[in-house]
């Protein structure tokens, strides 16, 4: 069972130096990979909108310049996004990012996208809301042609490119891996057709999981590709929203339990998330990295 840690923004109050020894130490743990969660900004509610599902002013340090910044400073952790909103972001500077990441990490960089809900953040960053599903697929095939071809030529409904090049190429080129998160239906399909593997949220309902793995397979065959190739990731509980769901990352055992339920569902991918260790109680990098430590040890007696 492999193990991500969704890295904590709130680290930052304790400066670089501290953020650059909490992602040292998720490596030095034995952690397969450090991802950052993605919000350029919230919005407050207003007579228009409802409240976002976090507090508008949760600091939220920017996914890439983070995982640009660890990466200077680690080895050989894994990194990504869980999950970059792709569709508001213009995909082939994403695809320059993505590549001279992949390039200075040597070859490290797994790209997890969603679509994204917040449509005052798609508002100001000048982006449409409705089309964002439409965009993402299109957005995706533009990574691969950046990322494979010699020359890119490409004409779609909202992207395109004549006799264009981007060098260098990142290591792992086309096959860099991109998974994709989401529960509904165009998801699922959007997994089989364009994903390298699922990124689900933290589920518990055994019947539903089961169907949208039977979905995923069901079109991947439909389509002519061997579901074997497809990886699954599930988060281990739900970003915290009360004391409940607060406390969930204080109880190691529990915490290792759910590791090996997921991974009997047919994951073999577990996150974790660090800033829910924050709000359980562990309240300074120094006490979330013993914490982390904890956890990972925990887990990996009950799953291996």
């Amino acid at each position: 069972m492999k193990l991500s840690v969704e890295f904590p923004s709130v680290s930052y109050r304790e400066g670089g130096d501290a953020v650059i020894r909490l992602a040292q130490a998720i490596e030095s743990i034995g952690f397969d990979e450090l991802d950052m969660f993605d919000h350029v900004i919230m919005g407050y509610p207003t007579d228009t909108r409802d409240a976002p599902r976090y507090p508008p002013q949760m600091p939220i340090i920017e996914a890439l310049m983070t995982l640009s910044f660890v990466a200077g400073h680690t080895k050989t952790i894994k990194l990504g996004t869980e999950v970059l909103v792709l569709p508001q972001r213009q995909p082939v500077l994403v695809a320059k990012q993505i590549s001279t990441l992949d390039t200075l990490s040597g070859g490290r960089v797994r790209l997890g996208v969603g679509v994204g809900w917040q449509e005052s953040e798609f508002d100001a960053l000048e982006e449409p809301f409705r089309t964002r599903g439409r965009r993402m697929d299109e957005a995706i095939d533009v990574l691969r042609h950046y990322w494979g071809d010699e020359t890119i030529d490409y004409q779609g409904e909202f992207y395109s490119s004549t006799a264009m090049a981007m060098e260098p190429k990142p290591p792992q080129g086309g096959a860099l891996p991109i998974w994709v998160g989401g529960t509904s239906a165009r998801s699922l399909v959007r997994v089989a057709e364009r994903g390298d593997g699922w990124m689900a949220p933290a589920l518990t309902d055994h019947t539903f999981i089961q169907k949208c793995l039977d979905d995923i397979k069901r079109h991947a065959e439909s389509i002519g590709r061997d579901p074997a190739t497809i990886g699954y990731q599930m988060m281990l509980d739900p970003p915290p929203t009360g004391p409940e769901g607060r406390d969930f990352y204080a109880d190691v055992d529990a915490v290792a339990r759910r590791v090996a339920e997921v991974q009997s569902l047919g994951f073999e991918w577990g996150a974790l998330n660090a800033t829910a260790m924050f709000q359980a109680g562990a309240r300074s990098v120094d006490a979330m990295i013993d914490l982390l430590e904890k956890t990972f040890e925990a887990a990996k007696r009950e799953t291996d």
